[in-house]
């Protein structure tokens, strides 16, 4: 194991937290149990670094190994990567082929590798047919840079793949080409959908988030449904109307947002663009070529159910305006308003 593979292994173990390293090195499954047992975990974790680089120079560790080891350990830590959102088509009417990994990954590789001399890429398949991809780029005369990979999760025979970390431009279309020409199909969008959030991102695209997060019993009264308000206990002193009014509220947040955790975004993004519109003559924007252009932007840890909990806690009428509630829906949460 040469130096540069050597430092490679030494970066990637030390990013790994003491109380993750067990963990992170059973899932990589390249040291054995008896190699772990030689180990101690309660040295510094400078030395104990070093004890595990020794040791995967003992097992000669290849760069594979190592980049492997990198994907392992941003499967566990996914949640600090931003994710963007490609979809992919198919010409009409072309038909579906059998899908079959191995050859996704082999084909997939050599589009890369044909088109650039110098890129690593490496695999780890994952469970709900889905495969991580790292590709680590390089140029015609620089040797990849191990320290700025791309990270691609693509789940098979779908049109979707989730791409993280910074990517030049200039590569983006050559990993749009690898990613269409290995999964069959014939042209691929980056969708107006971010999030730090994977599992989110995913269950958005798949429609999957009134099932995948489902967490109660629908048959559950209404009433007994919470949705940040007790409507069961009920001041004697408040006027009918009024219960009435929150009675309405919540039936209409349960049958826009559902009785389900809503995905996880962190903001959505909408710009303005229009024309001045004015009755009166004249005025300083009555001849202004150029549209107003604004940008608004709503964030939060947890902007759906923020949002959610807007109308019963007071803050906003119920409903709330279509472009908030059909972020889910509509799969973005990046939006441009033009006039019609």
């Amino acid at each position: 194991m040469d130096e540069t593979v050597a430092e490679f292994f030494r970066r990637t173990i030390l990013k790994i937290p003491i109380t993750e390293m067990m963990a992170v090195l059973k899932a990589w499954d390249f040291l054995s149990e008896n190699h772990l047992q030689t180990v101690n975990f309660r040295q510094r974790k400078e030395s104990l670094v070093q004890d595990l680089v020794l040791l995967c120079e003992e097992k000669r560790a290849s760069l594979n190994d190592a980049a492997l080891l990198d994907i392992i350990y941003t499967q566990f830590h996914r949640h600090q990567k931003v994710w963007d959102v490609f979809q992919m088509s198919r010409r009409p009417g072309e038909d579906i082929d059998l899908f079959d990994m191995e050859q996704f990954k082999s084909s997939f590789k050599k589009i890369l590798q044909r088109a650039l001399k110098n890129v690593t890429v490496s695999f780890r398949d994952t469970e709900e047919n889905a495969v991580w991809i790292r590709i680590a780029w390089g140029t015609q005369y620089r040797k990849p840079n191990q320290y700025k990979p791309v990270y691609v999760v693509y789940y098979s025979q779908t049109p979707y793949a989730f791409v993280a970390s910074s990517l030049l431009k200039s590569n983006l279309p050559l990993l749009g080409q690898a990613l269409t020409v290995a999964s069959k199909h014939h042209q691929i969008v980056k969708m107006d959908l971010r999030s730090r959030y994977l599992d989110s991102l995913k269950a958005i695209v798949f429609k999957q988030y009134n099932q995948t997060f489902e967490t109660h019993n629908s048959t559950t009264p209404l009433q007994e449904r919470s949705l940040g308000l007790d409507i069961n206990i009920v001041d004697s002193r408040i006027i009918h109307e009024n219960r009435v009014e929150k009675e309405r509220i919540q039936r209409v947040t349960q049958e826009i947002f559902g009785d389900y955790p809503q995905p996880r975004l962190e903001f959505a993004q909408y710009k303005l663009e229009t024309k001045f519109k004015s009755d009166l003559n004249g005025g300083i924007l009555a001849e202004r070529e150029e549209p107003l252009r604004c940008l608004v932007k709503f964030s939060s840890p947890h902007l759906l159910e923020a949002l959610k909990s807007l109308a019963p806690a007071g803050i906003a009428d119920a409903p709330l305006s279509p472009l908030l509630t059909c972020i889910p829906n509509k799969g973005m949460n990046y939006f441009k308003i033009r006039d019609k």
